[in-house]
């Protein structure tokens, strides 16, 4: 297992849309296990693949819930509303106001080629949106009002 580079805001790569993942193989498990251990020394709630360079539709987020592997995602259904203060492991020292959905129905598949589906609630569905708009080229940035930054 290995940390990987977080790429940051201004890499063209961020912007661009993620490839479904055709078969789930070794290298996508060391890819699912990195990200785990650089989430985890980054002390995030969340990273997508593009964000350490990989455009797969891949995702992972740590959150009171739990930890969960997502693989070619897809949003079933959203409901309700919450708006809150967000940041990026990609946009490094900088803050801002997104409005979510405060419910997000999503399937996916796990490491082993299992299909799932999960309701997530509160600051899960917050990182699961978050996540889930980087496989678009979508960075928080974009949805932020009143971004801030620690200076």
């Amino acid at each position: 297992m290995a940390i990987r580079k977080i790429i940051q805001l201004g890499d063209e790569t961020l912007r661009k849309k993620s490839f479904e993942v055709a078969e789930i193989n070794a290298k996508t498990i060391q890819l699912l296990d990195d990200m785990k251990d650089t989430l985890k020394k980054a002390q995030g709630a969340g990273l997508a693949a593009v964000q350490v360079g990989i455009l797969r539709r891949i995702f992972v987020v740590d959150v009171d819930e739990g930890y969960f592997e997502f693989i070619n995602p897809k949003i079933i259904s959203t409901e309700g509303e919450q708006y809150g203060i967000e940041g990026c492991l990609s946009v490094k020292g900088k803050w801002g106001d997104v409005k979510r959905p405060e419910e997000v129905v999503i399937t996916a598949l796990d490491r082993n080629g299992k299909q799932f589906t999960i309701t997530a609630k509160g600051f899960f569905a917050k990182a699961v949106c978050h996540e889930y708009d980087h496989l678009d080229g979508i960075v928080y940035v974009d949805k932020a009002d009143n971004l801030r930054s620690e200076d």
